[in-house]
């Protein structure tokens, strides 16, 4: 699945400029044009990284940096901060905020895409080698296989990518309308409990005999991929 990367920015002709060039890359872009809609689309979405300006309407961009880095959720979520302030003490206050990465307007385009692709490798190095893994739980990308204990696990294309989602974000709690999004898509209707009954064939295909089932289920709120393994 490709990088989905956030612009939040309420500038139209820099975020179009952004979308063009970052699809152009290969990656998905969503979008928010002022710091509350950032909080709220980061709720539906999941991003795999933010692109983040500093003067933003209704909220500054270092309060959202801080709204993201307090939630479990987004916690280790990348942020490149964007901003016209390029003075150093402002630098320093975006990168201690939580920023991961800061560039002053105008930026290099190229800079940015390189920093977006070096950032995204940095902070998933097991997927850049093709490889996810989980407790006992491992899943070769470029072979698409999965084993658990070494032994392989027949899946579907849904439940695979279901389970390629859920190793990608070890512990994080998602609900249904987030795991649709992200593994059906935000533009393919499904029904919500449809994700329910292939949650229920990816634990037949994970948990063989004496093993743990690995996902937890939390009640009104989704699942999550956990080795504590139990329902709340």
């Amino acid at each position: 699945m490709k990088p989905l990367v956030m612009v939040v920015e309420d500038e139209s002709a820099i975020v179009t400029m952004l979308r063009y060039n970052l699809e152009k890359e290969g990656y998905r872009v969503c979008e928010a044009a002022d710091g509350e809609e950032a909080l709220t689309v980061l709720a539906e979405r999941n991003p795999d990284l933010v692109l983040l300006d500093w003067m933003l309407p209704v909220m500054s961009g270092i309060e959202v940096c801080r709204q993201i880095r307090r939630k479990p959720r987004t916690r280790d979520l990348p942020v490149i901060m964007l901003t016209a302030r390029g003075e150093e003490s402002d630098k320093v206050r975006g990168l201690n905020t939580g920023a991961d990465d800061y560039l002053s307007k105008p930026f290099s385009l190229p800079e940015l895409l390189a920093r977006v692709k070096a950032l995204l490798r940095r902070v998933q190095p097991a997927q850049t080698k093709g490889v996810l893994q989980y407790e006992d739980i491992l899943m070769d990308l470029t072979a698409h296989r999965v084993t658990r204990s070494n032994r392989n696990v027949h899946l579907g294309p849904t439940e695979f990518r279901l389970l390629q989602f859920l190793l990608q974000h070890p512990g994080c709690v998602f609900s249904r309308e987030e795991l649709l999004n992200a593994v059906w898509g935000p533009d393919i209707y499904v029904e919500p409990r449809t994700v329910d009954v292939h949650i229920r064939r990816l634990r037949k295909a994970l948990n063989g005999d004496e093993e743990t089932d690995i996902i937890r289920t939390v009640r009104a709120a989704g699942y999550a991929l956990d080795a504590e393994g139990v329902t709340v």
